[in-house]
């Protein structure tokens, strides 16, 4: 087995050793460095990757080694630059609250506690509402934990959403599930747990079962990670969540730049409780956030991030989790799961943090804006899902039985979806493991801190200039992406939204 210690210690030897006795060495070890370039670019490393495949390049003449290794350097100039937007986002986010501030000046309760902090910076006379002290920001994140227990790891994909009705094949009247149409949910994924990595409350339920006896249910019966929310809950119900490694609670606070006031005290419930945080943010490009991708990403990155500081400064080392979900529109200006752009952006923003911040994250893809449990609907997530795979992204919510842009919950489509899942991944897993990552080729955007400036000026993002000139940066991405997908395919046996 290759052992990727020992060869960074044997390649140290080697860049030191005289030019003839690396070559030696280059030549005789190409295919492990090779393997070690690969390593590297799957943890970003790019530039490090790059330099050995140029090494391999200068020193070696087996042709079947050169011909990986040109495939690779074809891309690594993208994935450097790709790279480069994901810390500017990651800085300007950070920027965003030190600079443009989050207006909670009205919200006494969030104001008391970063005044006691001594979090906010009154020398700042240019901000827009309340800014932070940047030592205060970098002192927060930095408590944050890189690593949770319960992690189901890379790749891994479950339910979420609580769709607020349940999809029935045999009657066409709305409404949330009862007590035994739950317990069949909860038995139906039980089922499904070599491919539900996350059991994340699928639909919402009506008066005969309470919330606090839906967590119970899920407990018993599933024994992954599971995601509830418990902003409805009693006290001492809240607290069941509390030192359990397998739980997250699903919980956001602020939305469009300001505070969601009736939030606030739930929100600070489960972060004093220690509850593990799942941090929800769900900004639609265009209506409630920026246009561009960029400045989109931004936005939703600051106030995640916000509710990181709030949640460290309450209760320092508490797990948060980085729920980050930005959302678009369809020409209807209805939310659309099934544009290829909704997956696009979830999966950059699964690379902001498995690249930058190191955050636990979760997304949303595998969806779709059909209502109906059709072979097309079904056909929809599996592309989402496997696209979202190929690229690479942490843990995916929504992915299994959603409907109608997360309107409704099939249990007839989440069988369908976990049978799909389960021949793709036995596909995913026969490709070759050596091709490296590919470039999302993330559309840049020098103007996204000044988009989203003047978003909190005009109230509004329709009404602003940055918006109009960006009104079909989606469109020009998706361009990008299919254009590269039919000039280089990876693993061109498992279909996805753009091959």
């Amino acid at each position: 087995m290759f052992n990727v210690i020992e060869f960074e210690k044997s390649f140290i030897e080697m860049v030191a050793s005289p030019y003839s006795t690396r070559k030696i060495l280059m030549y005789v070890h190409a295919e492990e460095i090779f393997e070690q370039g690969i390593l590297l670019e799957k943890k970003a490393h790019f530039k490090q990757a790059n330099a050995l495949y140029e090494d391999i390049l200068r020193h070696v003449t087996d042709e079947s080694i050169l011909v990986k290794v040109r495939s690779r350097i074809e891309d690594i100039d993208d994935l450097i630059a790709e790279k480069a937007i994901y810390e500017r986002i990651d800085e300007n986010a950070k920027r965003v609250l030190t600079d443009i501030g989050m207006n909670i000046a009205e919200n006494q309760i969030l104001m008391d506690i970063l005044l006691e902090a001594d979090a906010i910076d009154f020398d700042n006379e240019t901000a827009l509402f309340i800014p932070l002290k940047r030592s205060h920001v970098e002192d927060c994140l930095e408590r944050v934990p890189r690593e949770m227990s319960g992690d189901p790891g890379m790749n891994t994909f479950g339910t979420g959403a609580t769709s607020p009705f349940l999809k029935r094949s045999s009657e066409e009247e709305l409404r949330p599930a009862n007590r035994q149409e739950f317990e069949q949910i909860v038995s139906l994924v039980a089922e499904q747990q070599d491919v539900v990595n996350i059991f994340s409350l699928p639909v919402g339920c009506d008066r005969s079962i309470s919330l606090f006896e839906v967590a119970h249910l899920m407990e018993h019966a599933y024994q992954g990670l599971k995601m509830i929310t418990t902003n409805t809950m009693a006290d001492d119900e809240a607290a069941f969540l509390q030192n359990k490694e397998h739980w997250i609670d699903g919980t956001s606070l602020i939305s469009s730049l300001a505070p969601m006031n009736n939030m606030v005290e739930p929100f600070l419930r489960s972060a004093r409780i220690g509850n593990n945080l799942l941090l929800i943010d769900q900004t639609i490009a265009g209506v409630s956030g920026a246009v561009s991708p960029e400045s989109f990403l931004t936005q939703i990155h600051a106030q995640v991030m916000f509710m990181m500081i709030i949640a460290q400064t309450v209760n320092p080392g508490v797990v948060c989790m980085h729920g980050g979900i930005p959302s678009v529109t369809g020409e209807g200006g209805n939310l659309s799961y099934s544009s290829p752009h909704q997956t696009f952006i979830n999966a950059a923003l699964a690379r902001v943090n498995t690249w930058i911040t190191g955050f636990p994250s979760a997304q949303t893809g595998g969806s779709t804006s059909l209502p109906d449990a059709t072979a097309e609907a079904v056909l929809e997530s599996e592309l989402s899902r496997n696209f979202l795979r190929k690229y690479g992204v942490h843990i995916v919510r929504h992915a299994m039985g959603a409907l109608g842009s997360l309107t409704f919950f099939s249990m007839e489509k989440f069988a369908e979806d976990c049978e799909r899942e389960r021949q793709s991944w036995k596909i995913f897993e026969a490709c070759p493991q050596n091709t490296g990552v590919i470039p999302l080729y993330f559309p840049g955007d020098e103007h996204a801190l000044d988009g989203i400036r003047e978003i909190g000026e005009k109230g509004n993002p329709k009404a602003t200039e940055h918006t109009l000139k960006n009104i079909n940066s989606f469109r020009q991405w998706e361009k990008t992406i299919t254009a590269a997908a039919q000039k280089k395919r990876y693993c061109p046996q498992l279909n996805d939204i753009v091959q």
